[in-house]
């Protein structure tokens, strides 16, 4: 159920409670866990913990420690005997997950919670139980201990990332099923690729919203005006794993660099329509995307509103109400495939709105080179966040996408931008772009 309904109702059991047994209850952690920060049902040696700042990835490794130490399910049927601390340097294992707010010291009852010696880098649980602190700038530090559990903390910040954790693998050899909890802000690197592709490892991912209740309001508010949609918000809060490509045309570095939060006023507005090959619902996406020019010649996109699985009628309709709702100038069509078949779909839907065809004459990485261009020149700016299309524009190169679909939302841009900035005195190009 919802958070916010069953804190209610945990609420009114506590107050039911002597005051013996709220403490109790308060810590049992199972109670309040979102699903996405408890144990995985499914069978796993690694639990990779994706999630966006302050999405509750500390408390998610630190409950499944204590869990683990003290032998209780769901976490483990029997104690473990030797866990592994690692992260990025001695003073983020101590202040984050050990002395941290949402670390190991805060998350026990009094009368369970370990011994903590610095000085020896060690825990020690009444379980006998016992966790050690290793690090990433050490990594031959962990050549020689063993252990049956490992919580490693911010994994994609480690220096010596592989060094550190081949070596953790190396010692994970005690038990009947040694595991491991990865919690991490996700970036790009290849460990975390070949985690999330290895069926062995279980993963879970929150954003920095799904903590809402934990985090203050204005703290939400601000970091979601100012990041929402950019690959920083999108790795940062929502925990994504942004890709990019190095052969790309476009990188996410030039892409914020041209990022505004609202266009000025402009001279001339288009709205691109890349139609889909057919109208079956498996076909291509109908990419749809707005753009406009300022009095100085700078680019400004305003709008991706691309359709997956539209009929004809549908993405025509889209396309005049974007067309209307920006009081744009024109609808420029690719109409390389069923051309007249888009000019009379948009036709039966607004007669009035001014069509201009637009025909490929060249492929599609061509034709986007020009437009990748002016990203460079500084000449385009981005009047927001647009992350699928901006995906896109991260992962075309010579041989298309990476995923081997149909660039629709690029092709939309580029058709828009064209039209715009590179055809003969404002006119559109209709051939050879």
């Amino acid at each position: 159920m919802p958070l916010p309904i069953r804190a209610i109702r945990l609420g009114a059991i506590l107050w039911t409670l002597p005051p013996e047994l709220v403490e109790i209850v308060a810590y049992e952690w199972i109670l309040f866990a979102r699903p996405d920060q408890l144990p995985p049902a499914r069978d796993w040696q690694s639990w990779l913990v994706l999630g966006g700042r302050g999405a509750g990835k500390t408390r998610t490794g630190a409950e499944w420690v204590k869990g683990m130490a003290l032998g209780r399910p769901p976490f483990t049927g029997r104690a473990a005997r030797r866990i592994a601390l690692v992260g990025e340097t001695q003073a983020q294992v101590r202040d984050v997950m050990i002395e941290g707010v949402s670390g190991l010291l805060a998350i026990h009852l009094r009368d369970e919670r370990p011994v903590w010696s610095p000085s020896r880098r060690r825990l020690e649980w009444s379980s006998g139980a016992v966790a050690q602190v290793f690090t990433a700038e050490d990594p031959e530090g962990l050549r020689g201990p063993q252990f049956d559990a490992a919580w490693c903390d911010e994994l994609a910040k480690w220096p010596n990332l592989q060094e550190t954790w081949d070596m953790l693998q190396l010692g994970l050899r005690l038990g009947r099923r040694p595991r491991q909890v990865v919690t991490t802000t996700p970036r790009p690197l290849p460990l975390v690729r070949r985690l999330l592709s290895d069926p062995l490892v279980a993963v879970s991912r929150a954003t920095t919203r799904d903590n809402r209740y934990n985090l203050a309001a204005s703290f939400l508010t601000a970091v979601e005006r100012a990041y929402a949609g950019t690959r920083l918000g999108r790795q940062e809060l929502d925990g994504e794993l942004v890709e990019e490509r190095p052969d790309a045309l476009w990188t996410r570095a030039l892409i914020e660099a041209s990022r505004e939060p609202a266009a000025p006023p402009l001279a001339r507005i288009v709205v691109a329509v890349d139609p889909p090959a057919s109208s079956s619902q498996r076909a291509d996406r109908c990419g749809l995307v707005a753009a406009g020019v300022d009095a100085e010649g700078i680019g400004h996109v305003l709008a991706d509103a691309t359709l997956s699985g539209a009929r004809p009628q549908e993405w025509a309709q889209a396309a005049v109400a974007l067309y209307r709702r920006l009081e744009a100038d024109a609808l420029v069509v690719e109409v390389n495939q069923g051309g007249e078949m888009a000019q009379a779909v948009i036709g039966e839907v607004d007669a009035a709105v001014p069509v201009t065809p637009v025909r490929a004459s060249r492929g599609k990485y061509l034709r986007a080179e020009p437009v990748a261009a002016l990203y460079e020149q500084g000449r385009v700016r981005h009047a927001g966040a647009f992350p699928a299309l901006e995906d896109e524009m991260c992962d075309f190169g010579p041989a298309g996408l990476g995923t081997g679909r149909s660039p629709d939302r690029l092709d939309a841009l580029v058709w828009a931008l064209a039209h715009l900035m590179l055809a003969p005195k404002g006119r559109p190009r209709v051939r050879g772009l």
